[in-house]
């Protein structure tokens, strides 16, 4: 899995590895949870824009964490 492919169901799976990584205050946390209770594609457009600017290896550490 990459950057690219995160769709509504990922992105509940990765708010909850970056809870675990980042905690539970994180806003990129919040905005995916939001995007994966939602769906509206502007949800879902503001947590990728946050997940994007993670720091590169939290990013990788919560793609790994969800890696199948």
């Amino acid at each position: 899995m990459d950057e690219a492919s995160i769709d509504r169901e990922t992105m509940g799976r990765l708010a909850k590895a970056l809870t675990f990584i980042c905690g539970a205050d994180n806003p990129t946390v919040k905005a995916l949870k939001a995007a994966e209770e939602t769906g509206t594609a502007r949800d879902i457009a503001q947590a990728r824009k946050l997940f994007l600017r993670l720091k590169p290896g939290d990013r990788r550490a919560a793609l790994a964490m969800i890696a199948e």
